[in-house]
C-alpha cells in the first residue's frame, strides 16, 4: 500500500474528507428523528391495503396493546379501585350534593306524583306537601350515603379501573402519544442527539476506510452501518443498564429512563391524574360504564326501600291510589330518574373528589417503590413494538445517502 499516494489524495480532497464524518453525523440525527416521528404519526393509517402499503404510527396503530400494557402496570402495581373511588366519604359527597339533590328530589316527586295519580298532588293541601316534602329531603341524603356505602363495599362490581384507562387511552390516540412523548421527552432528545456523535465517530472510520480502499460500497455500507448501529445502541442506552455501571474505568452510565425515576414519576403522575383518572372521568365511569347497569340495581334497591319507609302507614292507601302494579313500576320510575340526573348532581362533588382521591401523590409515591423491570414497562412498550422497523428505516436512509455520498465523489474526482 503506498501510504505517501494516500496523504496525496487526502491533501487534494480533504474537504470531501473533513465532510465524511459530517455527513454520517447529519444521518444520525436525521435517522434518529425520522424513527422517532415514525413512533407516533400518522394517528391514522396513509397509504392503502393496510397495513401493507402506507404507515400509521406504531404507538397509535398498537393503541389497544399499548394502553393494556400500560394499564397492566398502573392498575397492579400503583393504583386499585379503592385507592381512587374507595377515598371518597359517603357523609361528605352526600353533603357536598346536597342542595342540588334535593331540588332534583322534589321534581322527582312531583314528576311522579302527577305522571301516577293526574291531579292528586296538585288537590293535596300545601301544607301535607310540605311535609310529604321534608319527609324525602330528610331521607334522600341518607339514601346517598348507603348507595355510597354499597359501591365502596362491592366496588369490583360497579366500577372497572383497568376498563375505563384502556377504553379511554384507545379512544383518544393523540392522548396516548402524549403521555409517552411527554414522560419520555429527556430520551427521545438523546436518541435524537446521540445520533450526532456516534454518527460523527462512525463517520472518522469510514474516511479513513475510504483513504485506504476507495471502494464504492464503503459510503452505502458506513451509511446503513451508521443508520443502524446508531439507532439500536440509542435505544439500548435508555434503559440499559438497569443499575449504574462503569466502563472502561472511565465513565459511568446507567439507563437514561431510569436513572430519571423521579422526574418521571412527577410528570406521569401529572398526566395521569389530569387527563385520564379524573373525578369525571371516574364518575361517568360508574355512570355509564359497562357495569353501570349493577349501579341502577343498588340505586333502585335504596329508593324503592326509602319509597317504602316513607310511605309508612300509608303504603297500602297509596297502592290502593294507584293500584299495586303501578305503585311497584312507580319505585323503579323513581329510580330511574334519579340515575338520569345523577350526572349533573354529581358535577358539585368534583372539586372535592379530586382531593379526596389525589391520584397524582399516589402514583408518584408508589411509582418510587416499582422494580426497574416494572418501571421500564411504563415507557418501554412504546420502542419494542417494530422495534426492528425503526432500526431498518434508519438503515435504509443511511444506505442512500452513502449512495449520494459515492456520486459526489465520482463528480468531484475523489475516486
Amino acid at each position: 500500500m503506498d501510504f505517501q499516494a494516500v496523504l496525496d489524495d487526502v491533501s487534494r480532497n480533504w474537504v470531501l474528507y473533513a465532510s465524511m464524518p459530517l455527513v454520517a453525523a447529519l444521518i444520525g440525527y436525521v435517522t434518529k428523528l425520522v424513527a422517532i416521528r415514525m413512533m407516533f404519526e400518522p394517528i391514522e393509517f396513509v397509504g392503502f391495503r393496510p397495513p401493507y402499503f402506507g404507515w400509521q404510527g406504531i404507538v397509535p396503530r398498537n393503541a389497544a396493546r399499548m394502553a393494556s400494557i400500560a394499564c397492566d402496570t398502573m392498575t397492579s402495581k400503583l393504583l386499585s379501585p379503592r385507592d381512587v373511588f374507595g377515598r371518597l366519604d359517603p357523609a361528605r359527597v352526600a353533603r357536598e350534593i346536597e342542595t342540588p339533590l334535593l331540588a332534583m328530589v322534589e321534581e322527582i316527586t312531583h314528576e311522579v306524583a302527577t305522571r301516577y295519580q293526574p291531579g292528586l298532588w296538585e288537590m293535596m293541601p300545601e301544607l301535607l306537601r310540605n311535609i310529604v316534602l321534608k319527609r324525602i329531603r330528610g331521607d334522600a341524603p341518607k339514601v346517598v350515603r348507603q348507595i355510597m356505602q354499597d359501591i365502596q363495599t362491592d366496588l369490583d362490581r360497579v366500577f372497572d379501573l383497568k376498563g375505563m384507562v384502556v377504553r379511554n387511552l384507545m379512544r383518544d390516540k393523540r392522548l396516548l402519544n402524549r403521555i409517552f412523548r411527554e414522560v419520555g421527552a429527556t430520551e427521545f432528545r438523546f436518541i435524537a442527539n446521540s445520533g450526532i456523535y456516534f454518527g460523527f465517530i462512525i463517520g472518522c472510520v469510514q474516511a479513513v476506510t475510504w483513504a485506504l480502499t476507495h471502494s464504492v460500497w464503503v459510503m452505502p455500507l458506513f451509511g446503513g452501518l451508521t443508520g443502524w448501529l446508531t439507532d439500536w445502541l440509542a435505544l439500548k442506552m435508555v434503559f440499559r443498564p438497569k443499575e449504574p455501571t462503569r466502563y472502561l474505568w472511565v465513565f459511568e452510565w446507567q439507563g437514561l429512563f431510569l436513572k430519571r425515576r423521579r422526574e418521571v414519576a412527577a410528570r406521569y403522575g401529572k398526566l395521569i391524574a389530569d387527563e385520564i383518572i379524573t373525578p369525571q372521568a371516574v364518575l361517568e365511569e360508574v355512570l355509564h360504564g359497562p357495569l353501570s347497569d349493577r349501579l341502577f340495581a343498588m340505586v333502585q334497591k335504596q329508593v324503592q326501600k326509602s319509597v317504602d319507609e316513607q310511605s309508612g302507614m300509608a303504603k297500602p292507601l297509596v297502592a290502593f291510589a294507584v293500584g299495586g302494579a303501578r305503585y311497584v313500576e312507580m319505585k323503579k320510575v323513581v329510580a330511574q330518574k334519579m340515575m338520569e340526573r345523577l350526572p349533573e348532581t354529581l358535577k358539585h362533588v368534583e372539586d372535592y373528589a379530586a382531593g379526596a382521591m389525589d391520584v397524582r401523590n399516589t402514583l408518584v409515591s408508589k411509582m418510587q417503590e416499582l422494580t426497574p423491570d416494572e418501571f421500564e414497562n411504563l415507557l418501554r412498550p412504546a420502542f419494542q413494538q417494530d422495534e426492528w422497523i425503526l432500526i431498518a428505516v434508519g438503515a435504509a436512509l443511511g444506505f442512500l445517502v452513502g449512495e449520494l455520498q459515492v456520486q459526489v465523489m465520482l463528480k468531484f474526482g475523489g475516486l
